[in-house]
């Protein structure tokens, strides 16, 4: 099977709509890289489920994910629109699962759902989410995981857990993919996340780096075949937060921020930095480790000639 490539569509999370005074212009331009992304062949658009930016929280915009989500599904015909990840603190798992149900419907059929415990206790603060402790967060995502599949699965929901309740829920329309949304659950905790990806989800989603990912999915087999689950049932995904690529070496690591520059050998080994062939050789070594889709954040996305460069060189050659 041929690997599947996925772009992280510039939204303002990682500053990347920074010098877009205009929000409708800054709206557009993200538009514009998830059409192109479609245009190009792309798989799949991706988002992030946070609210304001990062490393700083500061007053540059940042668009919300499932409003977005619902936006670039009528913006774009055949490319698959999902996110990494949607927090599960931040919605109620039954109204999440009616909205990614309306989505799905919107996009005719291309929706992949990505949810997660929740990491960013900076921004459940920002926004009075109380931040339980780890152990609590991941209860939580394993009753709302439940949760969601029974709004899309059952005529009338119904759920009785420790933190969600559901009795008698009507979700109509269901969605249009079936017999439901793909279900992608996000993170790397060997004990209790990577078991529920085996029990419940037909995604997961693991990086850090090759090595890194070997082991993750070594356990998600183990998971697997403890609890009679297919293995090659779960579709395997990797997250790249930065590449930048260019005609040639000094050209991609220019496109870099300074702290970026300053830590290259760290960021080496978990993005792609270089020239169309170091990337390749990357790419490789991700489908040798298991990967089936990698989802990537270009630096200088915006711009759209990375994209075209990528395209053309990384995934068309050959």
């Amino acid at each position: 099977m041929a690997m599947n490539f996925g772009i992280i569509v510039p939204q303002g999370w990682r500053m990347d709509l920074v010098g877009i005074n205009d929000p409708a212009e800054a709206y557009e331009a993200m538009s514009r890289v998830a059409q192109e992304a479609e245009a190009l062949d792309f798989h799949s658009i991706w988002l992030y489920d946070h609210f304001h930016t990062v490393p700083t929280p500061t007053q540059e915009v940042t668009f919300e994910c499932w409003t977005s989500a619902a936006a670039l599904a009528r913006d774009t015909r055949r490319v698959r629109i999902g996110q990494l990840v949607t927090c599960n603190s931040y919605r109620n798992p039954a109204l999440l699962a009616k909205i990614a149900s309306t989505v799905d419907a919107l996009s005719s059929g291309r929706l992949d759902f990505g949810i997660g415990a929740g990491w960013y206790e900076e921004e459940y603060r920002a926004y009075g989410y109380p931040y339980p402790d780890t152990r609590e967060r991941l209860q939580r995502l394993h009753e709302a995981v439940q949760v969601i599949l029974a709004m899309w699965t059952q005529d009338e929901a119904t759920f009785e857990g420790k933190y969600y309740q559901v009795r008698g829920a009507i979700n109509q329309p269901k969605g249009v993919q079936k017999p439901h949304i793909p279900l992608l659950i996000g993170g790397e905790g060997e004990k209790v996340t990577l078991k529920l990806v085996a029990q419940y989800a037909d995604a997961c989603n693991v990086g850090g780096g090759i090595a890194n990912i070997k082991r993750k999915l070594a356990v998600l087999k183990q998971h697997c075949d403890e609890l009679g689950r297919d293995y090659n049932s779960i579709r395997r995904t990797t997250l790249i937060d930065d590449c930048a690529i260019a005609g040639t070496e000094e050209e991609a690591i220019a496109k870099l921020t300074p702290a970026q520059r300053n830590d290259l050998d760290s960021l080496r080994s978990t993005g792609l930095i270089g020239t169309p062939a170091t990337i390749r050789q990357r790419l490789a070594e991700y489908e040798e480790a298991g990967i089936q889709e990698i989802v990537i954040r270009f630096v200088d996305a915006t711009k759209l000639e990375s994209i075209r460069l990528f395209a053309r060189e990384c995934m068309r050659a050959g």
